[in-house]
């Protein structure tokens, strides 16, 4: 089994189809921007691991050393911390969901065929195209492409998903020959959101679908050319904090005419909502990009980077306790049940002051984290660049 999260990505890839497809020039623009790993992304990847581990043993045909080498990797993955039985329950929804499609597809044709974590190649119709799908089944008739979407943040549907029809003609093209396939089928399983959405398509459709909208598209996008659009394809893509077509679409919404009568209606009121989500939206990614270029010694004209809150620790818990007892002050005063006090109870219960003389030295009050403020507050501006604060979170 290949490291999910060391494999190659294109250009212009099936996960990122619908950005380059509905803004051509992003793809280019977002080439030598490295991709950043989140928890939830590790979270995701160790989900599909476990995914085809377990479709693998289910399904698949194994000698004994294909299976011990399965077991060493179930391990592994159940060593990691994002594993647990939240991710188990998941996984083993997902793998039901695919052996009973695995199951029709064999009822169809007694040689159906299933692939997982297949590279389906559709370079015929995008330059250096690729991508890998999670599952793929072949059989005369109808052939299925099924993606498993472990995080539950967002909703992803199968219905319109240029993604699924990206593999859908990789693994067409690879295997058409061999089937009489007239109809795909595109399933998305989110299991933690009970969600199982599929899209048909004949392969008529799919082929008018690759000629018409995909082809263009990605010879404008791979010469870096054509409109930039801003749309909900922007969420993932790596330049929406200062991409200016974004911001263009997001100023012309702020002048949002009011008409008479004096109160606003609730259709005006619900236009207004909508606009204003668009808006927050956007203006957090346009603080995100604005704080790490701060951070990383660049000026923002009218913004600077400042000591963000911090909250004052005691050092040594022990230490305190036993300075207190001998000051002969009642441990109801600052001992919760098994532990100290905060610094604010401990204050509120003795007194600010006879509490800093009597453990003072123990209190220590850490720098804050960094934060992105106007220019005109009165906190002194920090001068660091950004490997003055490695290892540090930060606030946006």
């Amino acid at each position: 089994m290949t490291a999910h999260a060391a494999r190659a990505h294109s250009l212009l890839g099936a996960s990122k189809a619908a950005q380059w497809i509905n803004c051509p020039p992003s793809a280019r623009l977002q080439e030598h921007i490295p991709d950043t790993r989140s928890a939830f992304a590790d979270e995701g990847t160790l989900a599909h691991e476990l995914s085809e581990n377990k479709l693998e043993r289910r399904l698949m045909i194994c000698n004994s050393k294909q299976r011990e080498q399965l077991d060493k990797e179930l391990e592994k993955i159940q060593a990691n911390e994002f594993y647990g039985p939240e991710m188990e329950k998941a996984i083993s929804e997902y793998c039901e969901i695919v052996e009973e499609r695995y199951m029709e597809a064999r009822a169809r044709t007694a040689d159906a065929v299933m692939l997982l974590e297949e590279r389906l190649d559709f370079s015929e119709w995008v330059p250096n195209g690729y991508g890998t799908g999670d599952v793929v089944l072949i059989a005369d008739g109808v052939m299925e492409i099924i993606d498993l979407k472990y995080g539950k943040g967002v909703p992803v549907s199968a219905f319109d998903n240029s993604q699924m029809r990206l593999y859908a003609l990789g693994a067409w093209s690879a295997y058409n020959f061999l089937y009489d396939i007239r109809e795909i089928r595109m399933t998305i399983v989110q299991p933690r959101l009970d969600s199982v959405s599929s899209d048909t398509m004949t392969v008529d459709e799919l082929l008018a679908w690759a000629e018409d909208i995909v082809m263009p598209a990605a010879a404008l996008a791979d010469a870096g050319e054509g409109e930039h659009k801003a749309g909900e394809h922007c969420r993932w893509c790596k330049v929406k904090g200062n991409c200016r077509a974004r911001a263009d679409q997001n100023m012309a919404a702020l002048a949002y005419e009011f008409k008479e009568p004096a109160l606003l209606s609730l259709e005006e009121v619900g236009s207004i909502l909508t606009i204003a989500e668009q808006l927050q939206a956007w203006a957090k990614d346009v603080q995100g990009f604005a704080f790490d270029q701060a951070k990383s010694g660049q000026r923002v004209p009218g913004w600077k980077l400042v000591e963000g809150r911090s909250n004052r620790v005691i050092t040594d818990k022990e230490a305190v306790k036993v300075k207190l007892e001998a000051a002969a002050i009642d441990s109801d005063y600052y001992l919760k049940p098994q532990e100290l006090l905060g610094i604010g109870d401990l204050e509120k219960k003795i007194g600010k002051k006879e509490l800093a003389v009597l453990i003072g030295d123990l209190i220590l009050k850490p720098q804050g984290k960094p934060v992105l403020v106007v220019e005109t507050d009165k906190r002194p501006e920090l001068n660091s660049v950004e490997n003055d604060f490695d290892g540090e979170e930060f606030e946006t």
